[in-house]
């Protein structure tokens, strides 16, 4: 499984978020795709002040914090899922 994170570089909720993601992938084992919303003006239109924005393909997961509760719901329902949750 891979989730997109859009992202700015000097947006200081992105790099929380992006931290907030590791322990999360690392229990789970998706990969981040981490894109910079700034290097293509079609994903700054689309996510301008959303950003950070988490996403499962087209699926937003949340956008500005991390929802844990909505990430580990969208995690358990993945056929890839362990069913294991994060202490």
């Amino acid at each position: 499984m891979q989730l997109t994170l859009y992202f700015r570089e000097y947006c200081s909720l992105c790099h929380d978020m992006l931290a907030q993601l590791r322990p999360w992938q690392q229990h789970y084992g998706f990969a981040i795709d981490v894109v910079d919303v700034d290097a293509d003006p079609v994903l700054e239109e689309r996510f301008n002040e959303l950003v950070p924005v988490l996403m499962d393909g087209e699926l937003e997961i949340c956008h500005w914090h991390l929802d844990e509760a909505r990430l580990a719901a969208h995690l358990e329902q993945r056929p890839a899922a362990q069913g294991s949750e994060i202490s």
